[in-house]
C-alpha cells in the first residue's frame, strides 16, 4: 500500500526540518489505530496541530483545540509513540515500482464492485480478475461445486503514454485478447472495503498472472494497491 498526501491541502503551515538539507525528510513508523483515534477527536476541532515530540520516547504529538464556551480554549493531547527509521534503511520505505502490465483498465464504481465481491468471498478464497483492452473486466471464482463470474463492459481504458518499448508492444495486442490474475479475495476485499468515498479516477492494472495494481486518485490523495497473483 503506498498513499501520498499532499502538505498544502491538509496543514495552513507548515514546518519541516529533515537529515539534511538534500534530504529534507523524517521516515517514521507507528500503529495506525492510534493515529485514528487521536483524529477522531478532532472532527469537530478549531484547530489541529501535529508535532513531532521527544517525551519518553519520539512521538506524534496531536494537539486538538476545541470549541469553547468560555473564553479559554479546551486542548486535548495525544502522544502517539513513533519509531524513527534510521536513513540506512529509508530504501526499503521507497515508492514501489510498477512492472509493465499487460492491460490497465478503468474499475466500475467501487461499490458496486465491493458488493459483487463480498458475496463472492462465502464461496471461494479465491478470485481471479481479469481485463482486456477493449474496456471489459470479470470477477470469477472457480470451485470444485461452483463456478461464478460477473461481467463489466464500457469501463474504458486509461491512455497511458511510455517510451519503453516493451510496454508499447503490450498495447498492441489484440485489445479483445484477456490479462488475468488470481488473488487472495480477502485482501481485494479489504481494501475496497476501506474506500469510504468514491475516487475521482480508479484504475487496475495486471501484469498476467503475477500482480494486480490498484490506483485510486482523490482529489487530494492518492492511493496504490499491490496485490501479488498466487499461482
Amino acid at each position: 500500500m503506498w498513499c501520498e498526501l499532499c502538505q498544502a491541502n491538509f496543514f495552513d503551515e507548515y514546518q519541516m526540518e529533515g537529515v539534511s538539507a538534500e534530504q529534507n525528510e523524517i521516515y517514521l513508523e507507528l500503529a495506525p489505530e492510534n493515529l485514528s483515534r487521536a483524529l477522531k477527536t478532532a472532527q469537530n476541532a478549531k484547530a489541529v496541530k501535529i508535532k513531532l515530540t521527544n517525551r519518553h520516547c519520539p512521538c506524534l504529538t496531536v494537539a486538538v483545540e476545541l470549541p469553547s464556551l468560555s473564553s479559554t480554549s479546551r486542548i486535548v493531547t495525544h502522544d502517539i509513540p513513533v519509531s524513527v527509521i534510521p536513513r540506512r534503511l529509508w530504501n526499503d520505505f521507497k515508492e514501489p515500482t510498477v512492472p509493465t502490465f499487460d492491460v490497465s483498465i478503468y474499475l466500475p464504481t467501487i461499490k458496486t464492485m465491493k458488493s459483487v465481491v463480498e458475496r463472492m468471498k462465502n464461496l471461494s478464497n479465491l478470485i481471479v480478475i481479469e481485463a482486456n483492452r477493449n474496456g471489459e473486466i470479470n470477477l470469477k471464482i472457480e470451485t470444485d461445486l461452483v463456478s461464478v463470474s460477473t461481467h463489466f463492459k464500457d469501463l474504458g481504458n486509461p491512455p497511458w503514454v511510455s517510451d519503453d518499448a516493451s510496454q508499447s508492444s503490450t498495447q498492441e495486442r489484440d485489445t479483445d485478447v484477456m490479462s488475468e490474475a488470481t488473488v487472495d479475495i480477502k485482501k481485494l476485499l479489504q481494501f475496497l472495503a476501506g474506500q469510504q468515498v468514491n475516487p475521482n479516477k480508479a484504475i487496475c492494472n495486471i501484469v498476467h498472472k503475477r500482480m494486480v495494481h490498484f490506483i485510486f486518485l482523490h482529489d487530494d490523495v492518492s492511493l496504490q494497491y499491490f496485490i501479488p497473483a498466487i499461482a
